[in-house]
């Protein structure tokens, strides 16, 4: 008699109910734990590249302002995501971010996302067909709009095969025009800076050699307007001036007019002066003006045979400690027929006398033009004055400052670019209108280019490797996989 057991049940439903308890209990664990770490990650991490074509280092200028940033700045890269840049301005911008969450980014392809980039046209108003590759700063309504070429420095290359000069990228200058553009949608109302004319200053939009165009285009940089200004009539300096320039004046002023300059600076004016060789025959009447405020100006031109290129030039490799030429370690300025600009040594200094620093110094082998049989020594080429208000008197302007060059040719379209010379006019006017934290500067990020060179037999193996001996090997090796499932 066959006997049949009763099936038992694999396991109990106290052990279902033990088992479900336990992953439920684990699942909470683990959800925990991937909680806690993303919670502390927040506070507490480290970035790591594995190449230094990824590593992107914020200057101390651009992290101390956004380290000051409170309000929300949207940013839209209506871009198309297969331009070769695209990769470096993102990466930048996320940088942004990292360090100020308040910054936000997105993307807009306008190539593949033809929905979202009507809503962008339609909001920014980009009615231009050249209207791509665009950078959008949003803050508050305040909007700032660059293109992408802008970020790109070219150089000129090699001559192409049908004998055109080709151009290669030599610079990336995100950050300086992301920064700037971040200054510009912060701030409701910027700063001014006079430019005074009518002397024979530079134009502020002459684009040729000697034009300041540019150095104009570093005073919007920093967030500030430039407007021409001419001191004429019973007008004096405007109040809203927060900064004066007199780039270059090369006939004299009227006593009017530098009775006006001298009321601006005596009322804690900010001012730049740069004044060349072509104004020593014909004196503009400002030489004066510097010397009561403890700048003296020399009628003459430094020649330092040991640090020029042309004979024409300085060289200059030597600063003091100010916080002007500070960030200039290890760097120079190139200064063209530079007049010598020193510190008046009063004998009997009044109490309120200005504190009066020279910046830049030529070599020790350095003379003057116009000087015979005077031994060869280092000339200060620039000064610094500065004096506190005084006590008790209301003054909006705070302390007077004022920056003194021999030379006004070194601002020029052509020379700004040698050397620090752009980085010094940054320093100079964000110091003249005690700017701190603008003091670091910014520069742009070489772009790196990778070049294989193959003579044509290597071109020739190389190509006949990837189009068949790689194709073949793995043709080959399927082929004896499938044969050795067939037996």
């Amino acid at each position: 008699m066959a006997t049949h057991s009763k099936t038992q049940p694999s396991f109990s439903s106290g052990r279902r109910w033990k088992i479900g308890f336990n992953v439920v209990v684990r699942t909470i664990l683990v959800l925990a734990v991937v909680v806690m770490v993303n919670y502390l990650g927040g506070f507490f991490f480290g970035r790591f590249y594995f190449s230094s074509q990824t590593r992107v280092e914020l200057s101390p200028r651009t992290v101390s302002i956004l380290h000051s940033l409170t309000n929300h700045v949207t940013v839209t890269l209506y871009y198309d995501k297969q331009d070769d840049f695209y990769p470096a301005v993102v990466a930048l911008l996320n940088e942004y971010h990292s360090v100020n969450p308040n910054i936000s980014v997105k993307t807009v392809d306008y190539v593949r996302d033809a929905g979202e980039a009507e809503k962008i046209k339609e909001q920014y108003k980009l009615n231009s067909p050249t209207d791509k590759n665009l950078i959008i700063f949003d803050c508050e309504g305040r909007i700032k709009i660059a293109n992408g070429k802008a970020l790109i420095q070219y150089a000129p290359g090699a001559i192409s095969r049908d004998k055109r000069l080709e151009f290669r990228p030599v610079a990336f200058r995100g950050e300086m025009m992301f920064t700037s553009m971040l200054l510009a949608v912060i701030n409701p109302k910027p700063l001014k800076a006079y430019f005074l004319e009518g002397h024979g200053e530079p134009s502020l939009e002459d684009t040729s050699e000697i034009g300041y165009f540019k150095f104009a285009s570093i005073l919007a940089q920093n967030f500030i307007q430039v407007q021409p200004l001419q001191l004429l009539g019973d007008s004096p300096v405007p109040a809203d001036c927060n900064l004066l320039v007199i780039a270059g004046p090369r006939t004299a002023l009227s006593n009017l007019e530098l009775e006006k300059i001298d009321r601006y600076l005596s009322q804690s004016g900010r001012l730049l002066v740069l004044l060349n060789y072509a104004s020593i025959q014909e004196p503009t009447g400002i030489e004066n003006i510097l010397k009561q405020w403890g700048a003296n100006v020399g009628a003459d031109v430094v020649q330092d045979p040991k640090n020029t290129i042309s004979g024409q030039d300085v060289i200059v490799y030597n600063f003091s400690q100010h916080p002007v030429v500070n960030p200039l370690t290890r760097l120079a300025l190139q200064l063209i027929l530079p007049r010598p600009v020193s510190r008046v040594n009063w004998q009997n200094p009044p109490a309120d006398a200005p504190k009066v620093d020279e910046l830049a110094f030529s070599g020790p082998d350095s003379v003057l033009a116009g000087e015979r049989g005077e031994m060869p020594h280092s000339y200060p080429l620039m000064a610094a004055v500065e004096q506190n208000p005084v006590k008790g008197v209301a003054n909006p302007r705070g302390t007077m400052r004022m920056i003194a060059v021999g030379d006004s040719f070194f601002l020029g379209n052509r020379q700004i670019e040698s050397g620090a010379n752009r980085d010094f006019a940054s320093y100079a006017v964000n110091w003249l209108l005690d700017r701190p934290t603008l003091l670091e500067g910014i520069g742009p990020r070489p772009v790196t280019e990778f070049r294989l060179i193959m003579t044509r037999t290597q071109q020739y193996n190389v190509r006949w490797f990837l189009l068949g001996a790689l194709p073949g090997s793995i043709l080959m090796l399927g082929g004896l996989a499938w044969l050795r499932r067939r037996k």
